[in-house]
């Protein structure tokens, strides 16, 4: 599972039957140096199912691969990454 911050929404023309009720965000994986407020920025996005109702700008959970399709087990659906949770704040602990 990874931290990540919304940029955005993805807008589809047409979509799977099986995402119906749901939607695609665009999100950056967060690296332990932007989790700590340093300027860190990586090129890396993801596009993100989310039932949540996740907005820009928040940070959220996202588990991916298999894991991303278990709460839709025994359906099959088409994602590869999935917001489990919205985080209301991450606190960062130096070993």
């Amino acid at each position: 599972m990874r931290i990540c911050k919304i940029l955005g929404q993805v807008t589809l023309s047409q979509s799977h039957e099986s995402v119906v009720g749901g939607r695609f965000l665009i999100a950056r994986p967060l690296t332990g140096e932007a989790l700590r407020g340093e300027p860190v920025q990586r090129d890396e996005v993801v596009v993100v199912y989310d039932e949540l109702g996740a907005t820009d700008d928040l940070r959220i959970a996202v588990s991916e691969g298999t894991e991303a399709t278990m709460p839709f087990r025994p359906r099959h659906v088409p994602i590869d990454a999935y917001n489990a949770a919205i985080l209301d704040s991450v606190s960062v602990v130096q070993p």
